[in-house]
């Protein structure tokens, strides 16, 4: 005997009426409203930021300004395909983290390398000792920035940094409502979990 492992979405159009199958594509294409419960990102769907008039101040800590605007050059993309097919899925999935790994190989680094916020991002940076939980002041243009939207403990969501301007944190992330975006949070949002530090020198 054997099993054979189907994707819901092409056994759907052989078990659903026609009125059925449009109300699953819709589902799908909304997460049911509820994309935090499909897989990670950011339900938010506003625009992208406008970065105009923000006056960055720099750390001590060195950047990497190339990696930020390969970043913000994917601003726009929707549906995260070059990046989740990049990693290796052979579908879409949650692809906030395969968006930050995918810049980071861009950049020529073979690591960090993640495809999951909880238990693969957050470990290796720990493990490497580039932490700096939230409230961190040092951070960087190309760190990792780490969210916790449900204050359980649990990083659901990760972006790139910007930069700062000494009272926000400036990001470009990944499946932000299924797109690239920039966006920005207040640097003591309770919702950042933490940064991944990397070294760029």
């Amino acid at each position: 005997m054997s099993l054979t492992n189907r994707d819901i979405a092409t056994i759907a159009p052989e078990v659903l009426t026609a009125e059925q199958l449009q109300m699953f594509r819709v589902y799908l294409e909304t997460s049911g409203n509820k994309p935090l419960l499909f897989g990670g990102g950011s339900a938010d769907t506003s625009a992208s930021e406008d970065l105009s008039g923000v006056q960055f101040v720099n750390g001590t800590r060195p950047g990497n300004p190339q990696l930020v605007e390969l970043a913000k050059g994917q601003v726009g993309n929707v549906g995260g395909a070059p990046y989740w097919s990049w990693y290796g899925f052979d579908s879409r999935v949650a692809w906030c983290a395969c968006f930050v790994s995918w810049c980071y190989g861009q950049a020529g680094v073979s690591e960090p390398r993640f495809a999951a916020c909880q238990s693969q991002g957050v470990p290796w940076f720990t493990s490497h000792g580039q932490w700096g939980a939230r409230g961190y002041e040092n951070i960087a243009p190309g760190d990792a920035i780490f969210f916790d939207w449900d204050l359980d403990g649990s990083a659901d969501h990760v972006g790139l940094v910007i930069g700062t301007d000494g009272n926000r944190v400036y990001t470009v992330e990944g499946n932000s409502g299924d797109a690239c975006k920039i966006k920005s949070y207040p640097l003591d949002y309770a919702c950042i979990k933490g940064y991944g530090l990397m070294n760029w020198n």
